[in-house]
């Protein structure tokens, strides 16, 4: 007796097996004789027989049930395969409808005996395991698998931790799967036509428990950014989150998954600091498309979080779009799909001359007969419009302009939440001087997608032309920050530049129109050449100035869509100290 008069409950160590039929329902619903026969049949000559000869005890059965105890977990495993295999034999010739097939769950875990009965945790992560399983298959514990999975003819297939109901802690499961129906791979799901991306929980390599959560809120903030570019096929959450655990080879997920990418990471706590890689590889060549890692300090651990999903995520897109590129580039003409021609579409307008975006918009067009509900045609074909005309390659810029503005405007009817859509609407109504809903566009891109790098860069951009040039820097600059490697860097830093001068700061206008520069940015000669001259250094303005006028067509010259002709003053003064003779008509 303990104390308090209290008699202490018998416990011991024990190998349980849980079992079921699977949809017994539905076969007692459709023949519950013949049901019953078979069941008994079963019984009588495999169960009890197998039970005996390894040393099983049978705890209590139910209708379609069985609970069972052994003193081995050996035993209790080769019985489990043998009921299996035996139940495949026996079924060979029965037709799929009226087949009993079980779920086998096996634990080994310390368990409290009533009478003849058992109850305990070690019995309740049995039966949790038999109800994850598949007809015709074992699930086991990660206890279960390292006592055994040397001793026993069977091969299993680590399934990850999983939170089983009413289980304080995440039990980590492995599958035995038999026969040779099961042992066949299942078929590999087809690729969507769009780009599809699967992303793997991150790891938490802190040996700390409590940065489990981190790890899983990095890897859903990245699934739901993700999830705001359109052109994205995202696998949900539910699906990615299966492999949570498991050591996996990246092209069986993406097998399974029927995704091409798949981005996986890891979170590591070294005392006040977190590190957290991540890499992107395309699964049909284990090419690694993008890697990178973040240290930081962990002080503000929300604000952290929303960094490395801006930061994971920004770097994503460019990347896929970029592989994508090059892949569909290799394509025959003849075989290219909508979407096929939308991606090569984009290949060639990245590459920034009028050659390419010629090429860029008979493919955006191509893509628009294949399917005029693709939105992402309409998209690309407003962004080459009006880009031709920005760049000074029409021949009737005011046209592509209108059509470019249609074409977004189609888009938006298409799919109201692509924040490309927007963005392309907002480039458009721009330089058509239509100021509010250029504004109201750009401002609509980024509330859609936070983490897109080039919305607020039109932000920004839009804010420098209506006259709020200091509030444009914070905008460029994110933009450029998650989209280091764009093909149309070079103006994106003039514009930088150009709203630096703006705002009266024109040591920083000079730096950015100087880094312009490099990247062979014409227009940044002129943010150069006002910037150099309202700080007085006039010989250098003038040689800017006159590097701008010889590397810049008349029409490019005449674009700048300011709302407010003080600001166009603004530049036409800087530009006219440089050496230039220009009316308030005329300006870059």
């Amino acid at each position: 007796m303990s104390q308090g008069g209290q008699e202490r409950s018998e416990r011991r160590l024990a190998a349980i097996l849980a079992a079921d039929v699977a949809g017994y329902s539905r076969l007692m619903g459709a023949d519950e004789e013949g049901t019953l026969a078979h069941w008994k049949a079963h019984w009588t000559e495999l169960i009890a027989p197998k039970m005996a000869e390894h040393h099983g005890r049978v705890v209590r059965t139910t209708g379609d049930g069985i609970l069972a105890e052994f003193a081995s977990i050996v035993e209790a495993t080769r019985c489990a395969v043998a009921l299996q295999r035996g139940m495949l034999e026996r079924n060979a010739q029965v037709p799929q409808d009226k087949r009993i097939e079980f779920r086998i769950g096996l634990n080994l875990g310390d368990i409290i005996i009533d009478g003849a009965d058992i109850y305990g945790d070690g019995v309740n992560v049995a039966a949790r395991l038999e109800a994850l399983c598949e007809p015709g298959s074992i699930c086991v514990s990660r206890i279960v698998y390292e006592q055994v999975r040397d001793k026993v003819d069977v091969g299993f297939e680590d399934s990850g931790e999983q939170q089983l109901k009413n289980i304080a802690r995440p039990v980590r499961i492995y599958r035995a799967r038999l026969g040779a129906a099961a042992e066949r791979p299942r078929p590999a799901l087809p690729l969507p036509d769009k780009p599809s991306i699967a992303v793997l929980p991150f790891l938490n390599m802190s040996g700390d428990q409590d940065q489990e959560y981190f790890a899983d809120a990095v890897t859903e903030d990245i699934l739901t950014a993700l999830s705001r570019w359109r052109w994205f096929f995202v696998i949900a959450r539910n699906s990615s989150f299966i492999y949570k655990g498991r050591v996996v080879d990246v092209k069986e997920v993406a097998r399974e998954l029927g995704v091409r990418y798949v981005l996986e990471g890891s979170v590591r706590k070294v005392r006040s600091r977190i590190r957290v890689t991540g890499q992107l590889i395309d699964a049909s060549n284990a090419a690694h498309i993008w890697a990178d890692n973040f240290d930081r300090e962990l002080a503000d651990i929300l604000a952290l979080q929303d960094e490395i999903t801006e930061r994971v995520v920004t770097a994503i897109e460019p990347a896929m779009l970029h592989s994508e590129g090059m892949r569909v580039a290799r394509k025959n003409l003849r075989d290219l799909s909508a979407f096929d021609c939308f991606q090569r579409g984009m290949w060639h307008f990245n590459k920034v001359s009028p050659d390419s975006y010629r090429e860029a918009l008979s493919l955006f067009r191509q893509a628009i007969d294949h399917d005029p509900e693709l939105s992402l045609g309409h998209i690309g074909l407003a962004r080459t419009l009006y880009g031709t005309a920005v760049y000074g390659w029409s021949s009737q810029p005011l046209a592509d302009y209108e059509e470019a503005r249609s074409a977004a405007q189609t888009a938006i009817g298409l799919d109201a939440r692509d924040a490309y859509g927007h963005f392309a609407l907002a480039g458009a109504a721009l330089y058509l001087g239509r100021h509010d809903e250029a504004f109201e566009e750009a401002e609509r891109a980024v509330a859609l997608n936070p983490n897109f790098a080039l919305g607020h860069f039109r932000l920004g951009q839009v804010l420098v032309y209506i006259g709020r040039p200091a509030e444009a820097v914070a905008p460029v600059e994110r933009s450029l920050r998650h989209n280091p490697y764009d093909p149309q860097l070079g103006g994106m830093l003039a514009l930088l530049g150009l709203a630096h001068y703006h705002a009266g700061n024109y040591p920083q206008a000079v730096r950015q129109a100087e880094a312009g520069i490099r990247l062979h940015s014409g227009a940044a000669w002129a943010v150069l050449a006002a910037s150099l001259a309202r700080l007085g250094r006039i010989e250098a303005a003038r040689e800017a100035f006159a590097r701008w006028r010889s590397g810049t067509s008349t029409t490019e010259r005449h674009l700048a869509p300011y709302a407010r002709p003080a600001d166009r003053d603004d530049l036409i003064e800087g530009l006219r100290l440089a050496g230039a003779s220009l009316t308030s008509g005329k300006a870059p």
